[in-house]
């Protein structure tokens, strides 16, 4: 059964409700969970406004108009890939990061800069933007005789 994941104003389609959101995530899998969603007229006016190929409005008239249209704006979303939200595509620098986070020694901050030519502060946005709200990978730090050191939690740890 597709499940609708909302984040913000943002609305992806997926084959199966996540098992794991967010604090700023909602799953939807029926015109009654966003009634009970206890999002305003005004946050779902965003989401509306957000939607592909809808018209602009200001606001709903009544909640009732809202979910309905909403529900049925939802089923017309393609649905995602599953494989496009798991990692980075391989062979880019993401993937090479992610392998390196999941050796059993993980990577400092300075071992990733080495690997992908980046500076200090991309390589901490990468982790906290790419790696962690977007491929949902849930990261630890150490702090060890090398330095702080990162791993993708659930990885083997030396």
């Amino acid at each position: 059964m597709t499940a609708y994941v909302i984040r913000g104003a943002l609305v992806t389609a997926v084959g199966s409700a996540p098992l794991a959101l967010s604090e700023d995530e909602i799953s939807i899998s029926s015109a009654q969970d966003i009634e009970a969603s206890g999002l305003s007229r005004v946050q779902l006016a965003a989401i509306w406004n957000a939607l592909p190929g809808t018209t602009r409005i200001v606001r709903f008239k009544d909640r009732k108009s809202a979910v309905r249209r909403l529900w049925a704006a939802f089923q017309e979303l393609p649905l995602t890939s599953e494989l496009a939200s798991t990692g980075p595509r391989p062979g880019s620098k993401q993937a090479k990061v992610v392998d390196l986070l999941k050796r059993p020694e993980g990577a400092t901050v300075a071992e990733v800069m080495k690997a992908t030519g980046w500076l200090p502060h991309s390589v901490r946005g990468m982790f906290s933007g790419a790696l962690k709200k977007k491929h949902r990978l849930t990261l630890i730090s150490v702090q060890e005789q090398r330095g702080r050191v990162y791993r993708i939690a659930g990885e083997a740890m030396a």
